[in-house]
């Protein structure tokens, strides 16, 4: 079966809002096994949503749209594809009971009695589809099937999307797989991507199935490795070789086989089991670093607290870094890395200092210390790493692989430590 998305709003044309529905669609669709070969986004012009519709039942078995579906004047999906299809729009008494009732709920709290005309538009519906109740919103989603086609439609906000996808349009939708595609992925830090897909080259020329996918993402190299099959245990059953062939050659660089599983994860449930607290010290991060650990739901477990030290004055009063290793070496150098490290320890408490310096540019670089130059230092039970790191790219991209590095630098040190 081959699937086709279009996405309608112009909002999404002019990158008002990112298209995170086409996304998610598209690894829903290619883990049922479905081929997806055109995607298209569309403003809100009958005329071109017309001919979108029309390419789209021309070269694909589903289509599915998403947005349009709401009350105004420029919410044509259904309109349009009505016509297209040569129905008629009628009024769903169901769905104008839902959403009398969910309006009048939201009026009465907002003190507003009555409900406008236009919400009615809601509750129309395609001649002989299947609505689909929404139950974050006013708007339904349908089901149509049209000769050897099916066209799904749903609401674009994705709060409202998501869950109707997964509660109805997907077990509608698992009738018609003829074979399942399955993924995992291999997350790799302190490898680049070039010298990554090197390591494992000869696998990536001979493959069939499962194949080999690497990307680059921020200071990481992810590995999907994806196998199709007639069922998921014959999918991961091909899968495996390939996994624990890979974990030979990358070793303790790979940090995860989880695809869910974020690198900060991975290091605050490893600080967590050995019972160990952290505090962090940043300079060229300005607050990156620590921001990034927070976003995992139980840090305050682990994660005590930071020191933002951008200046030399704030890394000598809050971590008593030296004034004679600023003067002799830079507030850029591995000497300051491992002080400032070692001074969050001491002024915190903590077991692990966690400390980053460097030049994230556009200006501040020299011949010696150019933009790009990082150091980064780990103090774990009284024993300090440093690394010094080049990045290239911009200032963002600098930080963001800085703080990457760090966290990277941070893992491999308690392993060493502690296993």
């Amino acid at each position: 079966m081959t699937v086709e998305l279009i996405s309608i709003g112009t909002e999404l044309l002019l990158g008002n809002i990112i298209n995170t529905n086409a996304n998610y669609l598209s690894r829903k669709c290619a883990q049922l096994g479905f081929s997806m070969y055109h995607q298209v986004t569309v403003g809100d012009n009958e005329a071109r949503l017309s001919e979108a519709i029309s390419a789209g039942l021309e070269r694909s078995d589903i289509l599915i749209l998403t947005g349009g579906l709401g009350p105004t004047t420029d919410d044509i999906t259904k309109e349009t594809l009505a016509k297209v299809l040569g129905r008629k729009i009628i009024m769903d008494e169901h769905s104008k009971e839902r959403i009398e009732f969910y309006l009048n709920r939201i009026n009465d709290r907002k003190k507003i009695s009555k409900i406008t005309d236009n919400n009615w538009k809601q509750a129309l519906k395609i001649e002989d589809s299947m609505v689909i109740d929404n139950a974050y919103g006013t708007a339904p989603g349908y089901i149509v099937e049209d000769r050897d086609k099916i066209i799904l439609l749903l609401p674009g906000p994705p709060f409202e999307m998501i869950p109707m996808f997964e509660n109805n349009m997907l077990p509608y939708l698992k009738r018609f797989q003829d074979k399942v595609l399955v993924s995992k992925m291999i997350k790799i830090c302190g490898i680049g991507e070039s010298a990554a897909e090197t390591m494992v080259i000869d696998l990536i020329e001979k493959q069939k199935n499962p194949t080999i996918a690497p990307y680059a993402k921020g200071g990481e190299v992810h590995f999907r490795i994806t196998a199709e099959a007639e069922n998921e245990e014959e999918a991961l059953e091909l899968i495996s070789p390939l996994i624990n062939e890979m974990k030979i050659r990358f070793k303790d660089n790979i940090y995860t086989t989880n695809e869910e599983e974020t690198l900060e994860e991975v290091v605050l449930n490893l600080l967590a089991s050995y019972k160990l607290t952290l505090v962090t010290a940043e300079s060229c991060t300005g607050g990156l670093l620590s921001g990034r650990i927070v976003n995992v739901p139980g840090a305050s477990d682990t994660f005590m607290e930071g020191f933002i030290t951008y200046s030399n004055e704030a890394k000598m009063k809050y971590l008593g870094v030296n004034s004679e290793t600023l003067d002799k070496f830079g507030a850029v150098s591995e000497e300051t890395a491992k002080e400032m490290a070692m001074g969050a320890v001491r002024a915190s408490g903590c077991d692990v200092g966690l400390a980053v310096t460097g030049i994230a540019g556009p200006g501040g670089g020299t011949e010696t210390k150019p933009v790009g130059l990082v150091y980064i230092s780990c103090c774990v039970a009284g024993k300090s790493f440093v690394q010094e790191r080049h990045f290239k790219g911009s200032r963002e991209k600098i930080r963001e692989h800085s703080l990457i590095a760090a966290l990277d630098l941070l893992r491999r040190s308690i392993l060493e430590l502690y296993g």
